[in-house]
């Protein structure tokens, strides 16, 4: 099964795991996941400061 991660550095979608894992955010199911990525990480983090 393909997993998709995304990459901070190159701020790109990777098909399986080809980088580091401290560049990658993941694993996905999909590639549309991963293409929002960074908007989840950032949703998640204002929800935890509005809790703080």
């Amino acid at each position: 099964m393909t997993e998709y991660w995304f990459n901070v550095r190159t701020r790109e979608v990777e098909e399986d795991r080809q980088s580091d894992w401290s560049q990658l955010i993941g694993p996905y199911a999909t590639r549309a996941e991963a293409e929002k990525a960074l908007e989840k990480v950032q949703q998640r983090n204002d929800a935890w400061d509005r809790d703080d």
